[in-house]
């Protein structure tokens, strides 16, 4: 190659860095199921450290709640994408709403059953006859109770540890990687757990978006998707110390002690990458069409899905994965 011809070409590419740099972020909103937590590190790391940005985009997290309401608000446009759980997705699906399920964040949901250390439940069995503090409305008893014909007393669940502290036989709904923490800072034992994984239940948390969203902004949807991927990757295998800061500074109850033990919660459970055979770095956020076919149906089992309102190929996709 030449010298001016090699000079030209340095210009040339310098100017269309420039102009790259100088064109504007493209604005995305994502809505949090809950309060900034580990449990969005992924999401929290990729804004840390600039991997939307290189992808050209401005992502605002939104922190959820009990009433964050995602579903609503992804269904209507008023934010982009929404973190969810599939089982709960599925089922709005199935009543109209016009999302899509894209991606995992976990590859199996944490929600479980909390059990004290020295309960003599150990089995899923031992359930029989048991009062359990939890959501009436959580297809995942309704799955304990078919599949092991259980009789259970459901106590409305109200987000607090208290009841279960009181009890020692108490047995409660949870997110294990965060609910045993705040077990032990309060004076109790690190409890057991009851994996819905465990029983055949295997549910993911994800992320949906709404189906016209996806339709007119694919490259921005696929953007977006690479730095998640990317983000989760760096979390969970790099320092987390961009994400833990970010962390802090959206919710002030966030501590060092808590985001590290649930961090190490994610990691040694392999949420983000799988606990199959093939999980490992190349499985973060993808989605299975042979589970979801198995959901459905276990769904529709139940009586919780109506049989034929929906099918895979309606309420996921993996098109927009890197």
């Amino acid at each position: 190659m030449s010298k001016p011809f090699a000079v030209l070409s340095l210009v040339l590419f310098s100017a269309a860095t420039a102009l790259a740099a100088d064109k504007p972020l493209t604005k995305l909103t994502v809505q949090l199921d809950w309060v900034a937590e580990p449990e969005h590190g992924g999401l929290y790391q990729a804004l840390a450290k600039g991997f939307f940005r290189e992808e050209g985009l401005d992502v605002e997290l939104i922190p959820g709640g009990p009433n964050a309401f995602v579903m609503p608000k992804v269904a209507t446009g008023k934010v982009d994408i929404g973190q969810a759980d599939s089982t709960n997705t599925l089922l709005q699906q199935a009543e109209g709403l016009p999302v899509v399920q894209v991606a995992a964040v976990f590859q199996d949901d944490p929600s479980g059953l909390l059990i004290h250390a020295d309960s003599t439940v150990h089995t899923f069995a031992d359930l029989q006859g048991r009062t359990v503090i939890a959501r009436p409305e959580w297809a995942f008893l309704r799955f304990l109770q078919k599949k092991y014909g259980l009789q259970l007393t459901v106590v409305p669940q109200n987000f607090s540890v208290a009841a279960f502290l009181g009890n020692h036989e108490a047995i409660q709904q949870g997110y294990f990687i965060a609910e045993p923490y705040h077990i032990v800072k309060a004076g109790g034992k690190m409890p057991r757990f009851l994996s819905t994984w465990d029983a055949g239940f295997r549910s993911y948390a994800v992320l949906v978006t709404n189906r016209k969203f996806a339709r007119e902004h694919p490259a921005e949807l696929r953007a977006f998707l690479r730095a998640y991927v990317r983000g989760w990757q760096d979390y969970v295998a790099g320092d987390p110390a961009p994400a833990h800061a970010a962390l802090k500074a959206a919710n002030s109850n966030n501590t060092d002690e808590f985001m590290a033990f649930e961090r190490k919660m994610i990691v040694d459970e392999h949420l983000v990458t799988g606990r199959d055979a093939n999980g490992g770095p190349a499985q973060v956020g993808r989605l299975d069409p042979a589970r979801y076919a198995t959901q459905i149906s276990q769904l529709e089992d139940l009586g919780i899905l109506p049989k034929g309102k929906v099918t895979v190929a309606k309420v996921m996709t993996t098109e927009f994965l890197p």
